[in-house]
């Protein structure tokens, strides 16, 4: 329904409470204008044409009637002058016709008469002021009749076919009086006219307000209850129980319908209140156990994220060790040996990819990484990518397809290196033998647009929706380590939040599958060089260390792998042990790895606060395997180097000779 800039009355729906199933019926009805003004016209308008033609007619007969009555009074003193001159003027007696015209006069119908024949005799009686204008001429024939016939009471027709006219006779009537009257009942019958149309003005606009008042207090209150305050109520009182008459009780009953009406709107709007108050209480309680499930949610997840914690931290402590120890024992391995050895080594690779993978989720959850955004260049950071993945691609012969286009972007280049590279890992891992995978780059709508598609087996629509959540895999049922543990797309997405974008995802079943993600633009001559390729690794062999852990089979590990590389090993087990090395006189320490939970309450952090203290141009390094976020958000704040158990023995070396380059150059 269309409403206007003025108040509307909406149509009520024709709803028969004795037909529950007859269907609902949706009609729009364009309703323009006010009620109250349409029923005004739709009153007045009829009692006018009803008025002003009664009243034309009655006038108008009224009129017909005065000027037949005016013409015929002086056309009767027109034929009663003439029959009574008709002797005296065949006899030429003027005095007698001067005597009948003024008798005329005298009885005060007509104004001038005047006797006449073709001999030459002409009477007349009565002035000739008045102009022609107001008088109006009445004419009778003078004939000679018999004397037994020459009687005023002859009726008419009753002379002989041969009386013949003598003479005329013409009288004079003024017709000012006659207009007055005509005028007179002219005003009377307009008079009359206003005064029923007056009538029947207030007659209809008394009804038509007492028709819209009530409509307008049901409007209100509809609207009230469509505004949601369902404590509206209609007020519609009847009135008019006294009135006796017809038309008073055609408005009682017009009124008793409104009250039916309003009534019917109340109970409406107690139901509806008493329905919203229902729902109310639904709302709060859903509510509430929501808050509950809520609470309950976030303390789960607290506990997930203590436990996981908990759990890293206690499983990279041996997977560490035995990290340390494969590694030592890898190189003396004999023929036989060496095949255990390796698998031990995969195994612990593993597991070690796993807590690595819930540690960055632990990092992206405590939001300790914070993007360096600069200049990259695509083509430079592809050039990584294919260094990276072009052996497993060849491996499974899948040809690796790369288009930079010359496009640079705005980000990290470390966090992007990360995304594109899961999402090139699992399109090699999902294309079959022989086929494609495409990185492109393009631009879109003001940004660059990176896509990775490939012509594999795709993802069906029931599970594009969860790829991004933990530990959830497609085809990996059988929970196969070799295809990944779920976690690198949920790890990416986070990535992608916090490089302020988002992954997306169009795929089909056996139609591949299209992910891509949309960065700014960059100018490609504000894009820094890429960094020269690191020096290769300096020995090991004189580099002075302190390890520093509670766990007897880590400083063994440690020292065993450490010695083996070349280097000085001096080992501490609490704070204690180490302040008491660091505060040697003779002590020269270049590479302190202190673990983050000593024995205790010891705190590795007052051990590096101490080392940077006492050896200040030592390399202190943390060596932790807690990934709690208030863990990693304290050494963020710190500015403390960590690394994260299980360390693995390449990073470690590569670590140790960033230190041992500058002293071999300072020799």
């Amino acid at each position: 329904m269309t409403s206007s800039t003025q108040p509307t009355i909406a149509p009520l729906p024709d709803v028969r409470q004795d037909d529950p199933t007859a269907a609902p019926v949706s009609r729009d009805v364009v309703v323009a204008g006010n009620l109250q003004r349409d029923l005004f016209r739709l009153g007045v308008v009829p009692c006018v044409i009803v008025a002003l033609a009664l009243t034309g007619w009655f006038t108008h007969s009224r009129l017909d009637a005065l000027e037949a009555s005016f013409d015929a009074e002086g056309q009767a003193v027109a034929r009663q002058v003439a029959a009574m001159s008709d002797l005296s003027l065949y006899a030429g007696d003027v005095p007698a016709l001067q005597n009948v015209a003024n008798a005329a006069l005298r009885g005060g119908q007509v104004t001038r008469v005047e006797i006449s024949n073709s001999a030459g005799v002409f009477v007349a009686a009565g002035p000739k002021t008045a102009p022609m204008g107001e008088l109006r001429m009445f004419t009778a024939p003078i004939t000679l009749r018999e004397a037994s016939r020459a009687t005023a009471f002859a009726p008419a027709g009753s002379t002989t076919a041969g009386d013949a006219a003598i003479g005329l006779v013409q009288t004079f009537r003024d017709t000012t009086a006659y207009a007055h009257e005509r005028t007179r009942l002219l005003m009377a019958g307009i008079g009359i006219a206003l005064l029923a149309l007056l009538a029947a003005w207030a007659w209809v606009r008394h009804t038509a307000r007492a028709v819209a008042q009530p409509l307008r207090r049901i409007s209100r209150t509809v609207a009230a209850l469509e505004a949601g305050q369902f404590d509206a109520r209609c007020n519609v009182v009847t009135s008019g129980a006294d009135e006796e008459d017809d038309d008073a009780g055609r408005n009682r009953r017009a009124r008793h319908e409104f009250a039916n009406l309003a009534h019917d709107i109340n109970r409406l709007a107690e139901r509806l209140q008493r329905n919203q108050q229902i729902s109310d209480e639904q709302v709060r309680e859903a509510t509430a156990v929501a808050l509950q499930r809520m609470a309950e949610a976030e303390q789960a997840a607290l506990s997930r994220a203590r436990f996981l914690a908990a759990a890293s931290h206690d499983l990279r402590q041996p997977l560490h060790a035995m990290g340390l120890f494969i590694d030592g024992l890898l190189p003396t391995a004999n023929a036989t040996q060496r095949p255990a050895v390796l698998r031990l080594q995969e195994a612990t690779d593993f597991m070690g990819v796993l807590l690595d993978d819930l540690l960055e989720i632990s990092r992206l959850d405590a939001q300790v990484l914070t993007p360096a955004i600069a200049g990259v260049s695509l083509a430079s950071l592809f050039d990584q990518l294919e260094a990276q993945h072009a052996a497993a691609a060849a491996a499974s012969r899948i040809r690796l397809v790369w288009k930079d286009r010359g496009l640079a972007v705005n980000t990290d280049p470390a966090l992007l290196l990360r995304i594109i590279g899961n999402l090139v890992s699992n399109a090699i891992r999902h294309t079959p033998t022989d086929g494609t995978v495409l990185v492109v780059a393009r631009r879109r709508n003001g940004a660059v647009r990176i896509e990775v598609r490939d012509n594999g087996v795709g993802i069906a629509p029931i599970h594009q929706s969860r790829i991004f959540e933990e530990f959830y895999q497609v085809a990996n049922t059988e929970r196969d380590r070799r295809q990944g543990f779920g976690l690198g797309l949920s790890i990416c997405a986070r990535i992608a939040l916090l490089l302020g974008t988002r992954i997306k995802l169009r795929s089909a079943l056996q139609a591949g599958s299209t992910f891509w993600l949309d960065l700014p633009i960059a100018h490609p001559r504000l894009v820094a060089a890429p960094a020269k390729e690191a020096a290769a690794q300096a020995p090991l062999a004189g580099l002075h260390c302190l390890v520093v852990d509670d766990d007897p089979a880590i400083l063994d590990g440690s020292r065993t792998l450490l010695e083996l590389w070349g280097c000085q090993v001096d080992c501490a087990s609490t704070r204690k042990e180490a302040l008491t090395r660091l505060d040697k006189t003779d002590a020269h320490f270049d590479v302190v790895l202190c673990d983050l939970q000593l024995d205790g309450e010891e705190d590795g952090m007052e051990v590096i606060e101490d080392t940077r203290r006492l050896q200040p141009g030592a390399l202190a390094v943390l060596v932790s395997g807690a990934t709690g976020p208030e863990a990693l958000q304290r050494l963020r704040k710190g500015g403390v180097m960590l690394l994260t158990k299980p360390v693995a023995p390449a990073k470690l070396r590569a670590l140790l000779s960033t230190k041992r380059a500058p002293i071999l150059a300072a020799c």
